[in-house]
């Protein structure tokens, strides 16, 4: 959130924070279902009809359903879990979380990544009072602990709703393939896009997401990049007549150096304005090189892949060409000058904004210094990306704010923490800014 707008940025004063109202027993069942089993990307259907099955027992005054995604090689079993509560006449408010986590719960097809098979642990809550008890389990940073409070905040304000009889339109999107993904066939399965393909676009939305302690009107967009360099067939016995001699793995030191190299430069020109809600990022995600069945056979592609964090401003091409610079430039005086180089990628999105006095942006404002019992201090440099850039492309003011991660278990890193506590004080939240979107109050 910017400091442009003193109408946005409150006189903190001594406010107490509002008693939460949502039970810890509510987070807890729910995060239980959630969690009973994988939701890897693409195969979120299991989870969407467990917990829809679920949601509507328990709360049947709104209505439950799964929306299947069509199938793709990349997604054969996606869907959406959609929630709604209507009555009257009122602009839409759509609350959204996902449902796939970035890592698949498989500890064998996780292990390039994770670095462990060890098999996970289930969700578990410490022995400990109240106001200290943790709960453990996989995927909760990515979305499962936020996306806990996001569905208990909007049964909560859609009885409240309902009880008073004011006029509400709440959906409750937890969405299949929210967690960005590079194919190779380019197209990209996207659970909010199928949604908003098919639905009205809503008056406003939230998204719920760990993140930093504030309320985020802007955030950055998202962009995949493959840098490939080639040479001729070598067995690995001749290895000094390759080209370049030892091989393209022998001087991935060198590429690596290079693609550094980009990165500094990069983040060097968009570090202009230390105020900006937003921040620019690179990282080299992934290598590939050779077959792991013959590894006395020199590989003669190269690969690596980048994920850059876009700013306001940026064009892809531009940066293509700009990192196409840079490798010609750094690798010009090295054995790999004579491998050819390619450059490729795709925006994902690009950054967007929401205007910090927006109605939605003042309920969240409204409904964080509630919860909290002071405003919510001004973000700077967010590098994260979430579908609120998709939904701020469809015209859709959206803010983005979520309950505080913990910190990885100190037993296995795979697993997130967070405190009940948290999460419930973000569904009394999610469910204020709801009622105060429907021109209604709690205070």
């Amino acid at each position: 959130m910017s400091e442009d707008s003193t109408s946005t940025e409150p006189e903190r004063t001594a406010i107490a924070p509002r008693r939460s109202v949502a039970a810890p027993e509510r987070i807890v069942d729910a995060l239980t279902v959630l969690t009973a089993g994988p939701t890897p990307y693409g195969r979120e259907r299991p989870t969407a009809e467990r917990v829809a099955a679920w949601a509507a027992d328990r709360w049947p005054g709104s209505t439950w359903r799964v929306d299947p995604l069509p199938a793709t090689a990349e997604a054969p079993n996606a869907a959406n879990l959609l929630a709604t509560a209507h009555l009257g006449d009122a602009p839409e408010l759509l609350i959204y979380s996902h449902l796939d986590t970035s890592l698949t719960g498989d500890p064998d097809a996780d292990e390039p990544v994770t670095g462990s098979r060890a098999e996970l642990a289930g969700l578990r809550q410490a022995t400990a009072p109240d106001d200290a008890a943790l709960v453990t389990g996989f995927g909760l940073g990515v979305a499962r602990a936020a996306a806990a409070s996001a569905l208990v905040g909007f049964t909560l304000a859609a009885d409240r709703l309902r009880a008073t009889g004011r006029p509400h339109r709440l959906t409750l999107l937890l969405a299949a393939a929210g967690t960005h993904r590079h194919h190779p066939s380019g197209l990209t399965p996207s659970g909010v896009t199928h949604h908003l393909d098919r639905h009205p676009p809503p008056a406003a939305a939230v998204v719920a997401k760990t993140g930093p302690a504030g309320v985020l009107t802007a955030e950055p967009g998202a962009m995949f990049l493959r840098v490939r360099l080639t040479s001729s067939f070598h067995p690995a016995l001749a290895r000094e007549s390759a080209v370049p001699p030892g091989g393209l793995i022998a001087h991935l030191g060198t590429v690596i150096a290079a693609l550094e190299e980009f990165r500094r430069r990069h983040l060097a020109d968009r570090r202009t304005d230390p105020a900006a809600p937003v921040g620019a990022e690179v990282g080299i995600g992934a290598v590939a090189a050779g077959s792991p069945g013959k590894p006395d056979l020199l590989p003669g592609r190269l690969e690596l892949h980048l994920y850059l964090v876009t700013v306001p401003g940026d064009d892809p091409g531009e940066i293509r060409a700009r990192l196409r610079a840079v490798l010609d430039e750094t690798l010009a005086g090295t054995p790999l000058r004579d491998c050819p180089v390619t450059v490729d990628g795709r925006l994902v999105h690009p950054a967007a904004a929401t205007a910090a006095d927006a109605p939605i942006a003042r309920h969240a404002y409204a409904a964080w210094t509630a919860a909290h019992g002071e405003p919510p201090r001004p973000v700077t440099g967010w590098t994260g990306s979430t579908d609120g850039v998709v939904l701020r492309g469809r015209g859709v003011p959206t803010v983005r704010l979520g309950p505080p991660s913990r910190g990885p278990d100190p037993d296995d890193p795979r697993l997130d923490r967070y405190a009940v506590a948290d999460l419930v004080r973000f569904a009394d939240l999610y469910a204020d800014v709801a009622v105060r979107h429907s021109g209604s109050s709690t205070t």
